[in-house]
């Protein structure tokens, strides 16, 4: 897959981008549809598909990036706020396999919405799930 993503054309230089940070193990570059200015992207070179698929260590590495970007934009911009997105799989909503993290730069009247209709849970609910759930944490 690696050969045919987006992403890592961008990390090998076969297609241009607007490169914001640069190390050994992660890249981060200015979206070209962005959601508002300063709408940024932070990947890690290696592809992975998903949060999932990344080893603990290299995810640390690139979360560090995703708050170091997020900080820089913040003061450049004249936003009051930021979004941090991440998407796995395409019922979440993921277009580019490849994992990455979007900062997008808001403000209060933006009009962007990342709203959701909120249900509600009973906790005797709650608790059952939750117990399923640390069943299956390593």
């Amino acid at each position: 897959m690696g050969g045919e993503c987006i992403f890592c054309k961008i990390v090998k230089g076969e297609i241009p981008n607007t490169t914001l940070y640069e190390d050994e193990n992660v890249l981060s570059f200015l979206d070209i549809m962005p959601a508002s200015r300063g709408h940024a992207l932070v990947i890690p070179k290696k592809h992975y598909h998903t949060l999932l698929d990344i080893p603990a260590g290299e995810l640390k590495e690139v979360m560090a990036i995703v708050q170091k970007v997020a900080a820089a934009i913040m003061s450049t911009t004249d936003a009051t706020g930021f979004n941090v997105i991440q998407s796995n799989q395409k019922a979440a909503g993921q277009v580019i396999p490849h994992l990455h993290f979007h900062i997008i730069p808001r403000k209060g009247d933006d009009r962007l919405n990342f709203e959701w209709e909120q249900g509600k849970a009973e906790q005797g609910e709650l608790k059952q799930y939750a117990e399923l759930v640390k069943g299956k944490m390593k």
